[in-house]
């Protein structure tokens, strides 16, 4: 007889649970999530779509601040009440939107990294070859990728049985957390996540770092003043890319087992990234 799904909610038990880290946390969270609001919010009233590198930009800014909302939001309402329990189904939901997100954002930094090549290598051609058909295209690719990553996340663990306990030591519904609560053998399951994840993260890692090698070497062309440019649009780019993929590859990228840093490493690319976009 298969094992049957007994679970109908489950408990977190968060970041951490002393009353007092609580409170530091509640307050440095909170401050985070404003200041991604507030940041992603003024880039998408501000800027205006007509260059490729700002209507990517807007994208990008739209994706963070519904990923951090995702995530954010009851981060800092568990942080102050000390509750944190949530029902299977918004779970779940919660599980599908933050990865149809940070999917999506993913293959856009990808997008954003071959926009910069261009600029910055093709000068010239640069609004010839990023036409407005093109940056609508590959944004919508960037979509689907995530929707396809998303949708392969979730069923991969929603058809599994969750026999209890409910408790997930972690701060947000995610993958290898809930893989700990399944009680059948969860090897293959495993190896599909790393698949799905890791290894994704892991090819677009590389190829956003030979695009931005090739940027870099392509700066000794450039002017002075055209290379101070080129670097304070790529620097922070950069750091974004960095903040997101190395956790992510660290987390997504090895079989299904769960460390004491995994948590703090998820805070970098579901707190922390997003504040950075602006």
């Amino acid at each position: 007889m298969e094992p049957r799904n007994n679970v109908t909610h489950f408990a977190f038990l968060g970041l951490t649970q002393n009353p007092t880290e609580r409170k530091v946390l509640f307050v440095m969270f909170l401050l985070f999530y404003i200041l991604t609001m507030v940041g992603n919010l003024l880039i998408l009233m501000t800027v205006t779509m007509d260059s490729p590198m700002y209507f990517f930009l807007a994208s990008l800014s739209f994706m963070d601040v519904v990923y951090s909302s995702v995530i954010s939001p009851r981060l800092i309402s568990d942080l102050f009440f000390g509750k944190a329990i949530t029902a299977f189904k918004f779970c779940m939901i919660q599980l599908f939107t933050e990865h149809l997100f940070g999917g999506s954002e993913v293959f856009l930094l990808l997008v954003m990294a071959y926009d910069h090549c261009v600029a910055i290598c093709k000068p010239l051609h640069y609004l010839v070859i990023m036409r407005r058909w093109v940056c609508v295209m590959l944004l919508v690719v960037s979509w689907v990728g995530g929707f396809i990553h998303s949708v392969i996340q979730l069923s991969t663990v929603c058809g599994l049985p969750f026999c209890g306990p409910n408790v997930i030591d972690y701060f947000t519904c995610d993958m290898y957390p809930l893989l700990k609560l399944i009680c059948i053998n969860t090897y293959v399951t495993g190896l599909l996540v790393v698949a799905n994840g890791g290894l994704i993260c892991s090819i677009l890692f590389v190829l956003l770092l030979i695009s931005y090698s090739v940027v870099l070497h392509s700066l000794k062309n450039l002017s002075h003043g055209g290379r101070r440019k080129a670097l304070s649009t790529c620097g922070s780019h950069i750091a974004v890319v960095v903040f997101f993929f190395v956790p992510c590859i660290f987390t997504y990228a090895r079989p299904a087992k769960t460390f004491p840093i995994d948590e703090s490493l998820s805070v970098f690319y579901t707190v922390i990234t997003p504040m950075l976009n602006p």
